[in-house]
């Protein structure tokens, strides 16, 4: 049988509640407390008696025993914002609100995050342009012939991926999804600096794949996908954001 024991010499006090101390700091004790019943194998009658014991605490150091109703309720709604699943997206403006009504018809909750860190703003454009072909991520590739993109992920550097497409041009390599369109159609290949962009940079995780999923489903929208071996199937939350992006571009012309 699990039951809290507790010193002969236990005081039972701790930040009274008309103490100089902030909010949050008084109900850190009364939350563990409470926290500790729900969470040890009680038995029932342990587990009335613990509770009893800490509404006594409560009542000596000054505060309302329904404070604990507030804890319970709010350990409730942890609980079950756990249990649901979440997207995380960069907040870019009306586009953002049309993707956050995609997912309102699903169960997956959505919140946004900012670009505009403290990182990004302290670092020079100069800067970033130098650093990003040693970044790695999602990059796009331009044929200089006909225009046509590519785009493609790396877990290596954007330089290091760019020679390995090269190599594949100059040793007439089919490897290289990028190259097999330009050696089939005689186009040339021109310096890193020309045809590569760096379209996204972030650490490497799953989402690289979805990135990557998004930016060549915005290429095949346009016609202007180098490789029509490279399929994304229809999606509702891409085809709201190339909508959303094409409308913005219309309307600035």
């Amino acid at each position: 049988m699990i039951y809290i024991y507790r010193k002969p010499t236990t005081t039972d006090v701790f930040i009274p509640n008309d103490s100089c101390n902030r909010r949050q700091h008084k109900i850190a004790a009364i939350k563990y407390f409470y926290s500790r019943i729900k969470t040890y194998k009680l038995t029932p009658e342990n587990q009335q008696k613990e509770n009893s014991k800490l509404q006594q605490i409560l009542v000596n150091n000054k505060y309302d025993v329904s404070i604990l109703n507030k804890i319970s309720s709010k350990r409730k709604e942890k609980q079950d914002n756990q249990k649901m699943k979440w997207a995380k997206f960069t907040h870019v403006g009306t586009e953002t609100k049309f993707v956050n009504k995609v997912f309102k018809i699903t169960n997956v909750k959505v919140t946004f995050a900012t670009g505009n860190t403290i990182e990004r703003f302290l670092s020079t454009q100069h800067e970033e342009v130098q650093n990003n072909y040693k970044k790695c991520d999602i990059y796009q590739l331009n044929c200089p012939t006909c225009k046509m993109k590519y785009a493609g992920q790396t877990g290596s550097p954007f330089k290091m991926r760019f020679q390995e497409h090269l190599r594949d041009f100059k040793y007439r390599n089919n490897k290289s999804k990028f190259v097999q369109p330009l050696l089939e159609n005689r186009h040339a290949i021109g310096p890193m600096e020309n045809i590569m962009d760096s379209i996204h940079i972030t650490n490497k995780d799953r989402m690289m794949d979805t990135l990557e999923k998004f930016y060549i489903y915005r290429e095949i929208k346009s016609n202007n996908q180098i490789n029509d071996k490279l399929r994304v199937n229809a999606n509702a939350v891409f085809e709201t954001i190339v909508h959303k992006i094409h409308t913005h571009a219309t309307q600035l012309s």
